[in-house]
C-alpha cells in the first residue's frame, strides 16, 4: 500500500474531535442565553397559558438559531478544509523547498512563528509535498454532518431546563425562581468545564462564567433582545 495513503488514513483517524469541550460548552451557553432573554420578561406575562406561550417562543427561537448555527458550522468547516487543501497544493507547486517553507510559515499564527524553525517546517513540507491522495476540492464527511446535528440539539435542548418550570408550575414566582436557579447551575457548570479545560481553575471559572452570563443576559434584555 502507498505509504502516503497510510499517512492520510492515520491522520483522519487521529484528528481532533469535530466538537471539542469548548465547542460543546459554548453552544450550550449560547442556547441558554437565548432562552434567558425570554425568561427575563416572564414576570410581566399574564394569563393561564403564559408559561406555554413563553416555552413555545423560547423553543422557536432556539430552533431557528440552532439551525443557523449548525449550518454555519458546516460552512466554517468547509472553508477551513479548503484553506488547508490550498496550503497543501501551494506547497506542492512551490518553486523550491525554501519557498514552500515560507508558505507554511506564513500560515502560522504570529505567536507560533518564533517557536518553530525551518528544519521543523521542512519536515511538514516534505510530507505535504509527498502526499498523492489530496482531494480535488474540500468536502464534508459523516463526522461533520453529525457535528452539525449535535450543535443543533445542544442549542435546542438548553432551552428546556430554563423554560419548563413555567409549564410544570402554575405559580409564576416559584417557576421563575426555579428557572433562575437552574440557569445559574448551568452557567456555573459550563464555566467549570471551560476552566478545567483551559487550566484556569474550575471553581473560579465557574463563578466568572456565572457573573458574565448574568451580565450578558441583562444587557441583551436591556437592548430589546
Amino acid at each position: 500500500m502507498n505509504p502516503n495513503h497510510i499517512a492520510i488514513e492515520n491522520a483522519a483517524e487521529t484528528r481532533e474531535p469535530v466538537l471539542d469541550i469548548v465547542d460543546r460548552v459554548s453552544e450550550m451557553l449560547f442556547g441558554l442565553f437565548m432562552a434567558l432573554t425570554f425568561v427575563g420578561a416572564v414576570s410581566t406575562s399574564v394569563g393561564p397559558d403564559a408559561g406555554h406561550l413563553m416555552l413555545r417562543a423560547a423553543l422557536g427561537c432556539n430552533l431557528a438559531w440552532g439551525l443557523v448555527d449548525a449550518v454555519m458550522f458546516l460552512v466554517r468547516t468547509l472553508a477551513n478544509r479548503g484553506q488547508r487543501l490550498r496550503l497543501a497544493l501551494a506547497v506542492q507547486h512551490a518553486a523550491d523547498p525554501a519557498q514552500a517553507v515560507r508558505i507554511i510559515r506564513d500560515t502560522l499564527p504570529p505567536a507560533m512563528r518564533t517557536l518553530v524553525d525551518d528544519t521543523e517546517l521542512d519536515a511538514i513540507r516534505a510530507r505535504l509535498a509527498g502526499a498523492t491522495a489530496l482531494p480535488t476540492r474540500p468536502t464534508l464527511d459523516a463526522a461533520d454532518w453529525l457535528g452539525s446535528v449535535r450543535i443543533f440539539f445542544i442549542v435546542v435542548l438548553s432551552t428546556f431546563p430554563v423554560a419548563l418550570p413555567f409549564v410544570l408550575i402554575d405559580h409564576v414566582p416559584l417557576a421563575l425562581l426555579i428557572s433562575r436557579v437552574l440557569s445559574m447551575i448551568m452557567l456555573f457548570a459550563g464555566g467549570m468545564a471551560l476552566g478545567h479545560y483551559a487550566g484556569f481553575g474550575a471553581i473560579r471559572a465557574g463563578f466568572g462564567m456565572l457573573a458574565l452570563g448574568l451580565a450578558l443576559t441583562m444587557a441583551v434584555i436591556a437592548l430589546g433582545g
